[in-house]
């Protein structure tokens, strides 16, 4: 199976997660794209979907699909996304289509994380997909020392700015051992709007595609 074809499989075995009737969390990037056309194509009635990206608003809208405010609900029974990287604790890196800080908005409104992801995903430590953070313009030299003093090498993406306005760092050379601290940590930062790790609000369920077929790793 391509790459391609095992994201289209992930995307299909996430309706299971999808009760009729409900309003859902739905993420960003290509994965989650062949889930919203496998959500479409299923006629599955739903209440409305919270968006985490202008794309992905724009894919929801023209199929048809409403898509709500955050403001709107109070919870959201599920959220689906992709990720860049899963580990075998359910923590992720987020943030390669630049839209890691509305995904944890939304996430955090989800009483759970379903991660949809081809088997390249999986690692055993975060750390080999260069993390993104979304930075204020003035802070990036500054945050970028900062990553320096822990070894990592930061750069700015060239000609990218997230649906907030501002640019993302891309840092390579960290071996995230503790996700959870390290987002913490990092989070705290001056500057820092959001880093793309996804340890408060990782997985509950990853579904992982593979040549064998969907895997599902509950966390």
């Amino acid at each position: 199976m391509t790459q391609d074809e095992l994201k289209a499989a992930v995307g299909q075995a996430a309706l299971t997660y999808v009760k009729p009737g409900t309003v859902i969390g739905v993420g960003t990037g290509s994965t989650v794209n062949h889930f919203i056309d496998a959500l479409a194509a299923s006629r599955l009635p739903l209440a409305g979907a919270v968006s985490s990206s202008d794309a992905t608003t724009a894919r929801l809208s023209a199929h048809g699909i409403a898509v709500l405010e955050p403001a709107a609900v109070d919870r959201l029974a599920v959220y689906i996304d992709g990720a860049d990287e899963i580990d075998g604790t359910g923590c992720m890196i987020k943030g390669g289509g630049a839209a890691l800080t509305r995904e944890k908005i939304v996430a955090d409104l989800a009483e759970q994380f379903i991660c949809i992801a081809d088997e390249s995903k999986r690692v055993d430590v975060l750390g080999r997909y260069p993390l993104p953070v979304e930075v204020i313009a003035m802070s990036a030299v500054q945050v970028a020392r900062r990553f320096a003093a822990l070894g990592g090498d930061a750069h700015l993406r060239s000609g990218v700015l997230t649906d907030n306005g501002n640019p993302v760092l891309d840092v390579r050379g960290l071996r995230i051992a503790d996700p959870l601290a390290m987002e913490s940590e990092i989070n705290q930062w001056p500057g820092v709007v959001t880093v793309g790790i996804f340890a408060r609000h990782k997985a509950s369920v990853c579904l992982l595609g593979t040549p064998l077929g969907v895997q599902t790793l509950v966390f």
